[in-house]
């Protein structure tokens, strides 16, 4: 491993970060200008971004940055779109309601070709309550705006993707969410390799290169006109000659990635798929421990069961999903939301609709797909426990609910039992406390960072 590693151009700085500071990172390095309203979970971005800025801090080719928050979330998404109109290299960082009411911009970005990237902290929309913590109603409320969606499960594909999204974003003219789930990913400390500001420069290109000023007085060009019966058609269909060409270049982009840094990410990515009878199909961070019950389960219990994460959410990989899942028995999708009054939820509904598009047909010409559960879980941040997923798991087996929730007390819900231990040989827990909650999420934090640092230990 380490003789592999020494041949690879960028194998990243070694150090500690979570999901907010790594994009920082990031687009401190890559951008011109951010322009945010700050929502928790991403607010954390946003003044990372700017605090930077305020030290005097420039991007790698040497220009003043700008950070720009107007009034509204809303405000500022139209703030990126001026930006990226005038030729510039823009970001934004936003969850929930925020994202939420930015919507009738994000048409136009994409209508225009704008290729920015937003940073999402996914949070659960507020309806019934408030809850600032992880949720996916809010990035699946947005899906039908023409943006390309690449979820994250940690902190270190927070900020590879980020790399990636900005890249597939700029040779498509398509703009990009990177999706983390907030606080989750945003907010967790773990061992991370930053990405090299050598290996940025040459990855992403300077903005002058890449981006175009439709904005240049010189060099005048039509840009949100109106349009018609006798054209708005024509321009809307006419925008698949870009769309159509952004799963070739994405995937192209994370195969260049892959052989500049040896960290390697496709459309989706598998885990003990090669032999397993069922499996568990989600996006984002609770794919990490659903890895660790499916380790469980297959050394204690002899049960065959593998993983499907999907990080491309946009552009779906329809396709590659079917054909990972084809052979099994039975799949269950975990969503972190619930959308009771639709056919199902979206994930199942987007892998439902790809098995009618993508499924082999038998001797009869009957299309063969396996049985399919559908599960919310984590809504608003719920833990999502080893048991869960083992619990899951048991329902595939003996075909039960087609429908559940975990983690909660009701009758749709799915009973866990006691609780398992399936951490590695080795691996402690620490839990800090303090009087009254003053300063332990920050203490906790330096500690995770300190034990990294000073005994080579994986910390989370």
């Amino acid at each position: 491993m380490g003789f592999k590693r020494a041949l690879i151009k960028f194998p990243g700085i070694k150090s500690t970060a979570d999901g907010a500071a790594i994009i920082v990172w990031v687009e401190t390095h890559i951008t011109q200008g951010a322009c945010a309203y700050p929502i928790t979970s991403s607010t954390t971005m946003g003044a990372g971004y700017q605090a930077i800025i305020a030290n005097g801090g420039k991007n790698i080719w040497g220009e003043e940055m700008a950070f720009i928050e107007p009034e509204s979330e809303h405000s500022s998404a139209s703030a990126c779109e001026g930006f990226a109109l005038a030729g510039g290299r823009v970001t934004n960082f936003t969850s929930g309601q925020g994202l939420v009411l930015m919507k009738e911009v994000l048409y136009t970005i994409s209508g225009k070709r704008l290729p920015v990237v937003f940073q999402i902290g996914a949070r659960a929309l507020t309806s019934h309550s408030l809850n600032v913590h992880a949720g996916h109603d809010d990035v699946m409320a947005v899906t039908d705006c023409g943006w390309g969606m690449l979820f994250a499960r940690n902190a270190q594909e927070t900020g590879d993707l980020a790399l990636i999204a900005r890249r597939a974003a700029e040779d498509t003219n398509t703009p990009f969410m990177n999706i983390m789930d907030g606080f989750l990913t945003t907010h967790t400390i773990e061992n991370v390799l930053l990405p090299e500001p050598e290996m940025m420069e040459l990855f992403v290109g300077k903005p002058q290169d890449k981006l175009v000023n439709m904005m240049d007085p010189y060099h005048p060009v039509m840009s949100g006109v109106v349009q018609n019966q006798d054209s708005y058609m024509k321009g809307k269909v006419a925008q698949r000659a870009y769309t159509d060409k952004v799963e070739q270049h994405l995937v192209a982009a994370m195969e260049e990635f892959y052989t500049l840094t040896g960290r390697k990410y496709g459309l989706i990515s598998e885990y003990k798929m090669e032999d397993a009878e069922v499996a568990i199909v989600g996006l984002g961070s609770m794919i990490e421990t659903a890895e660790s019950a499916v380790d469980y389960l297959r050394k204690e219990k002899n049960i065959k069961a593998g993983i499907v994460h999907v990080t491309s959410f946009r552009p779906f990989p329809g396709k590659e999903i079917v054909e990972k899942l084809k052979n099994v028995k039975a799949i269950s999708v975990l969503e972190r939301m619930d959308n009771p009054l639709a056919e199902s939820n979206p994930l199942t509904m987007e892998i439902k609709a790809a098995f009618a598009d993508f499924a082999s047909h038998d001797k009869e010409n009957t299309i063969k797909i396996p049985a399919i559960y559908s599960g919310s879980a984590g809504l608003g941040s719920r833990d999502v426990r080893p048991d869960d997923i083992m619990a899951t798991v048991e329902n595939m087996i003996k075909n039960d609910k087609k429908y559940f929730a975990l983690g909660i007390d009701h009758e749709l819900a799915l009973s866990t039992g006691e609780s398992t231990d399936v951490r590695t040989e080795g691996t402690f827990s620490m839990r800090g406390h303090s009087v009254g909650g003053y300063g332990s999420v920050t203490t906790n934090k330096v500690i995770a960072t300190i034990v990294a640092e000073l005994f080579d230990m994986y910390v989370q």
